[in-house]
């Protein structure tokens, strides 16, 4: 009997489609009046103007070049979701090179090493790289490689598997959920929200760093009581076990010694970073310059690496090739938004929704926004695909509210990153599972509290900001 499995992002988004298409036949056709916000730079629709015109229906045809729309126009050529799929193309590909230098992992296995025998201060130091790796670039996949290192000497330390996995997997997480400049969730919702990615970016700072010492405090009073005695562990029946598993397969293949270059390209690793945050804040860059710089920076790196051309060439394209799906996420989630634009719906959606949060103070409204976005996190767990579908539709919501649409993109990413601590349907996470010998059902116990915590968290946060403006 085959079991079932969750589809797809790109099914799910597909299925959207059309789903949407078969609703332009049934919602009415409406419009706002428009007026131009100077602080956006735009022109944005006007409470209370909703009018019904006439109806555009979306057949076969819409239905089948809306994957194609999501990234330029057909008819017009004009660029749509095209600009932020290179970038994240490009991203790929620098993320490739840096990671084929070993500097990052160097870099890690020097902390883990140089702590050794001093265990109990490599869990808020590692935590605080981990979450590094989160709120710079969405730390996900590249985490994994770091648990066959990570868990032996926790293990080998008196703490239990849970401690080692949650010291990555809640180290990044964190990061993630607080991403200042992640180009994958702030910076794509920031775009389809029409505000740059630099707005809001102190929330986002204070989320990022009072949330990772929630994080790091919970895991350490789990580790060390833990370690003063293990029958409390959540896993305590495998203590012997994985003592037996995990120290019998120490892997000592990555280098402690960071080299000369290595040092380097990490800085340029962070400075290209920097580059970026001022590029946008400052010279008024987008996704092209954005794009120009992370290729620069990418053929530096292999530079100082002395990568052959070939090697450089090969490894850049192997990394903008396991991004691609993130890249096709986008062009197929913002065909949704154009069906729902050429149907002449989005407005009718945004009068409905318009009336269902009318009269809500700004801050009830952000935190329902903050629980919509928690739902669709579940049914659309690529936190990119989840940017452009939902931003185009909610940040607008946000207008009639008083409320900064930045807002409303820091409660998108909060939310996509609560649900990301343990979505089943994520690669991730149940790969993290797996390695640490940690089932699904024993990691929901141990970090469910913190969740709520969390949450409470988070929701005092978002109400001060709705509340300051």
């Amino acid at each position: 009997m085959k079991t079932f499995r969750f589809p797809s992002a790109y099914t799910i988004l597909f299925l959207i489609i059309v789903f949407v298409a078969i609703l332009t036949w049934i919602v009415p056709a409406g419009k706002y009046q428009v007026e131009t916000n100077e602080a956006l730079g735009k022109e944005v629709p006007v409470a209370g103007t909703y009018h019904e015109v006439e109806p555009n229906p979306q057949g076969i045809e819409e239905v089948l070049l809306a994957p194609v729309s999501g990234f330029y126009d057909p008819d017009s050529y004009q660029a749509n979701g095209i600009d932020v799929a290179f970038f994240i193309l490009v991203i790929g590909g620098f993320l490739a090179v840096v990671t084929k230098t070993g500097a990052i992992d160097s870099g890690i296995a020097k902390v883990t090493a140089a702590l050794e025998g001093r265990e109990q201060l490599m869990i808020p130091i590692l935590m605080f790289l981990f979450s590094l790796g989160g709120t710079i670039y969405g730390m996900a996949e590249e985490s994994l490689a770091f648990y066959p290192l990570i868990l032996p000497v926790m293990i080998a330390a008196g703490y239990d598997s849970i401690t080692a996995v949650s010291v990555i997997l809640v180290g990044a997480g964190i990061g993630t959920l607080a991403s200042t400049v992640n180009p994958f969730a702030t910076v794509i919702a920031s775009d389809a929200a029409g505000v740059s990615f630099t707005s809001g970016m102190t929330l986002r700072f204070i989320l990022y760093f009072l949330g990772l010492a929630i994080c790091i405090v919970y895991v350490m009073r789990y580790a060390a009581r833990v370690k003063a005695d293990p029958e409390r562990s959540i896993v305590a029946e495998m203590h012997q076990s994985n003592r037996d598993h995990f120290l019998s397969q120490r892997d000592e293949t990555i280098s402690s010694e960071l080299t000369g270059s290595q040092k380097l390209i990490l800085l340029l690793f962070l400075a290209a970073f920097g580059v970026m945050i001022y590029g946008v804040s400052v010279a008024g860059w987008w996704m092209a310059r954005m794009s120009a710089l992370f290729l620069v920076a990418s053929i530096l790196t292999a530079f100082i690496a002395r990568m052959s051309e070939q090697e450089f060439t090969d490894t850049f394209v192997d990394g903008a090739r396991d991004l691609l799906g993130v890249a096709l996420v986008i062009g197929i989630a913002r065909g949704i938004v154009t069906i729902m634009n050429d149907g002449m719906i989005t407005d009718t959606i945004l009068y409905w929704a318009e009336q269902s949060v009318s009269g809500l103070s700004s801050i009830a409204f952000i935190n329902v926004m903050y629980w919509i976005e928690i739902v669709l996190s579940f049914f659309v767990p690529s936190s990119s695909g989840l940017a452009v579908l939902s931003m185009p539709v909610m940040a607008p919501l946000a207008d009639f509210s008083s409320v900064g649409r930045e807002l409303v993109v820091t409660a998108y990413q909060s939310a996509s990153g609560i649900v990301n601590f343990i979505t089943p349907t994520s690669g991730v996470v149940m790969g993290a599972l797996a390695m640490g010998r940690v089932s699904y059902e024993r990691w929901l116990k141990f970090v469910w509290p913190l969740l709520l915590i969390l949450t409470v968290f988070l929701t005092i946060a978002l109400s001060v900001g709705a509340f300051v403006g």
